[in-house]
């Protein structure tokens, strides 16, 4: 994940990790989830998203992996950058294209 996650890389893999070996002894995965939340001090929910992003990058779940996510953002960023050097681009011509045009009145 990202430098700015409020959690430490290691605690996110240690509560995946314990769910999915704990799993079996609840009787549902959210009874596992919650369990191992709260010996951890981290919010149930936050733990049930790092274990479907879990099982989403190792394929099995549907949905856009972590390098995909990433992926696509770099590239929408690239996107926005092109469009905004586009857009300079095309005032940038109409500027000098009225400037160079002689039956513009002065």
């Amino acid at each position: 994940m990202t430098g700015r996650s409020r959690y430490p890389q290691e605690l996110r893999e240690r509560a995946v990790r314990m769910v999915l070996e704990h799993r079996g002894e609840h009787p549902s995965e959210w009874a596992a989830i919650s369990s191992i939340a709260t010996k951890l001090g981290v919010h149930r929910e936050t733990v049930r998203l790092w274990v479907r992003r879990d099982q989403i990058d190792n394929g099995e779940r549907a949905g856009l992996t972590t390098e995909e996510r990433e992926r696509l953002r770099q590239l929408e960023r690239e996107n926005r950058e092109l469009r905004r050097a586009n857009e300079i681009l095309k005032s940038a011509s109409v500027f000098f294209a009225t400037e160079l045009d002689g039956r513009r009145p002065r």
